[in-house]
Parts: structure tokens; C-alpha cells; sequence
């Protein structure tokens, strides 16, 4: 049976199948934002080697990879823990953002910049990591399929 309305393949009699709920989500997630952060690392390298040499081309990538290790430690967290106790996934993850923000603080302190780093290839590599993370984490959880509801019972079945 088709619609007058609109010009389409003719509907069938085959049954409806069901997508169900995305399959290890944070994981996804954690693929899809690195390959699209490394992408955009390798290339800002690439003026930043022509402009600044090594130094520079190594600078904007230890940035960016600076940046793809602290929103992956969070996703990590979010696949082992939201696994286990989903509804206490948005706790570890408000401890975790505290226990990496002060980390990474005692540590850039304590060990400092590298005389060779070059700091503006530096930031602007950790901001394009920033930009390109984010971007495919948002586009992951469009596309992710989370089940809001329980599944509806089998009427058949309880009625037995």
C-alpha cells in the first residue's frame, strides 16, 4: 500500500524491526572524537611544522593530545561506571572532572613547560583538539539511541 501523496518504494508486509539502545556509548564516543582530534592534529601540524620547525609541528600536537587525554579519561569513567551503576555515572564524573582539573594543575606546576614548547602552537592545537572533540561528541549523541522507556509487555504472554 502506497500514498498518493508522496512517491516511494511500496510499503511491504515484513515485520518492524527495532533498533534497540546504542551499544556501548562512551566507547563510541571515545572512537569517534579521537579519530576526529587527531585528524585535526595532524593537520595543524603541518603549518605549524612549515612556520616553527619541529618544535613547533610537536608543540601543537602534545596540545591537542593533552586535551584528548583529559576528555577520554571522562568517557572512560563513563562506560566502566555508567555500566555498573548508571544513575551514578554523573557523580564519578563530577569527581573525576575535579580529581583531573587539580591534577593537571599540580602537574603542569610542578613540572613546568619545556623550554623547547612552543606555547602558541601549543594552545592553538589543544583549542582545535577542543573544537573537533566536542563537535563529534555532539553529533555522537545525536545519532546515539538511548531507550527512555521500558519495553511495553507482552500482552499474549501475561494473559497465559
Amino acid at each position: 500500500m502506497t500514498s498518493n501523496a508522496e512517491s516511494g518504494p511500496a510499503s511491504g508486509n515484513g515485520p518492524v524491526g527495532t533498533s534497540g539502545p546504542t551499544r556501548s556509548l562512551w566507547l563510541n564516543l571515545l572512537k569517534r572524537s579521537s579519530i576526529a582530534a587527531a585528524s585535526g592534529l595532524v593537520l595543524c601540524a603541518i603549518p605549524a611544522g612549515l612556520l616553527n620547525g619541529t618544535t613547533g609541528a610537536v608543540s601543537s600536537f602534545l596540545g591537542g593530545l593533552l586535551v584528548m587525554l583529559f576528555f577520554g579519561i571522562s568517557l572512560l569513567v563513563g562506560h566502566f561506571v555508567g555500566r555498573r551503576n548508571p544513575s551514578g555515572a554523573i557523580g564519578m564524573f563530577v569527581a573525576t572532572y575535579f580529581i583531573k582539573v587539580v591534577g593537571f594543575a599540580v602537574v603542569l606546576f610542578v613540572i613546568g613547560a619545556p623550554e623547547w614548547l612552543h606555547g602558541r602552537w601549543f594552545v592553538i592545537g589543544a583549542v582545535v583538539a577542543v573544537v573537533l572533540w566536542q563537535a563529534a561528541e555532539i553529533h555522537g549523541f545525536s545519532r546515539a539511541r538511548l531507550q527512555i522507556y521500558n519495553d511495553p509487555e507482552d500482552r499474549e504472554a501475561s494473559d497465559a
